[in-house]
């Protein structure tokens, strides 16, 4: 499967200093206010708008160039009704079982549970697979760094998204194997985070939390 590839020049646009500065400061300051949604409108978003921030997801750099993602999106009402059936089924034995008491503990705060009303009520869903390998024609192919490949993709994608003004949550129900045998996935495919996307409800509220200041996650050498 492998194939050659031809290099071609590289349109680059440079810009000046002080715009290279006005652009990263313009782009902190809107992404600065990106926050997880819990409560959403049911009021329709276009699509096209879905569309772009998937297609920008794909500009993603991938290991061997290999993009190792699929991306479903989710807007008919019985489909999502299933999904929020299955993830809650998990998310209760999650709550009751699995997780430990020092997990609950820091969830508490945020007052979260098993409830997830966000996956009828917002317009649309977006689940990221990871494509752990490639079959072809009957065919295994290998694919690399395929969590870290999806972990880029995901994350242009949320900043995509909320440049475009809408709003998401990163929800991950574990298991999430439900997500294949709902939206008729293949086994190679595994589901990485389930996203709800739309308009934030009238009134909708975020918990108070604040980001570690830079000199907290930066070093410099």
């Amino acid at each position: 499967m492998a194939e050659n590839v031809s290099f071609v020049p590289y349109q680059f646009e440079r810009f000046p200093e002080d715009e290279m500065l006005r652009r990263s400061i313009d782009f902190l300051e809107r992404m600065s206010n990106r926050r997880t949604v819990r409560e959403f409108s049911d009021e329709p978003i276009p699509s096209e708008i879905l569309d772009n921030a998937i297609a920008t997801a794909g500009t993603a750099p991938s290991g061997a160039n290999k993009q190792p993602w699929h991306f479903c999106v989710i807007t008919d009402p019985e489909i999502k009704k299933k999904i929020r059936e299955a993830a809650e089924t998990e998310e209760k034995e999650n709550y009751e079982r699995r997780y430990s008491e020092e997990m609950k503990k820091d969830l508490s705060k945020f007052e979260t549970n098993f409830v997830k009303e966000y996956l009828t009520t917002a317009p649309a869903l977006i689940v990221v697979f990871r494509e752990s390998y490639k079959v072809v024609d009957g065919v295994r192919y290998k694919n690399y760094y395929v969590n870290e490949s999806v972990g880029i993709a995901t994350g242009m994608m949320i900043a995509a998204l909320h440049n475009a003004g809408l709003a998401t949550l990163t929800h991950t129900p574990n298991p999430m194997r439900f997500l294949n045998d709902i939206l008729n996935r293949p086994q190679n495919e595994t589901p990485i985070v389930l996203m709800p996307i739309g308009y934030p409800a009238e009134g909708a509220k975020v918990p108070d939390i604040n980001r570690k200041p830079l000199d907290e996650i930066m070093s410099r050498f």
